[in-house]
């Protein structure tokens, strides 16, 4: 049986604002926020040699993503929603997470945040100007590791729009 205890996941490449988006949803719907972001400034970047060596930050990405879905699905199953704000970029972890969900007899929901890439690039840019918060990775993100993005972030189609009851959001 699905219980109505929710977890959403956002999806969409640099700078659409999934963060902005996510903290939106979580207030109004009254679920805890979960960002990778934010967990990886406090609990790894401080220690991070700079340039970031990719490597070493995928290691620990991937720790704690398997944390906060741990976490998440605790408060879910207490019956609290979650947003998951974990970047979501290729259907494989999208899927894994929902499946996760599933699972455990919670109902995903998955919210594509699609905006442009000229837009996301531009917000990106701009993004460097502002003052630092919990959210904000300690490195900028250049053309180079926008474009890497770029390359991995796979859209949901239709058929993934539908399976996960998905919602397009623009802006």
């Amino acid at each position: 049986m699905v219980v109505e205890s929710r977890v959403h996941l956002i999806c969409g490449s640099t700078g659409a604002g999934k963060t902005t988006y996510a903290k939106a949803l979580s207030a109004r719907i009254g679920a805890v926020h979960f960002s990778i972001d934010q967990w990886m400034a406090r609990l790894y970047w401080p220690d991070a040699a700079m340039p970031i060596d990719p490597a070493w930050a995928m290691e620990r990405v991937e720790r704690c993503t398997a944390q906060i879905l741990t976490m998440a699905k605790q408060v879910a199953l207490a019956g609290t929603p979650v947003v998951l704000d974990l970047g979501f970029s290729t259907r494989e972890q999208r899927s894994r997470a929902a499946d996760d969900a599933r699972a455990a007899g919670l109902a995903a929901k998955l919210h594509f945040v699609d905006v442009s890439a000229e837009e996301r690039w531009r917000r990106a840019q701009a993004r460097e100007s502002t003052p630092a918060d919990e959210h904000r990775l300690p490195f900028a993100i250049d053309r180079a590791m926008f474009d890497y993005v770029e390359s991995i972030f796979q859209p949901p189609d239709a058929a993934e729009m539908a399976a996960l009851n998905g919602v397009r959001v623009t802006g």
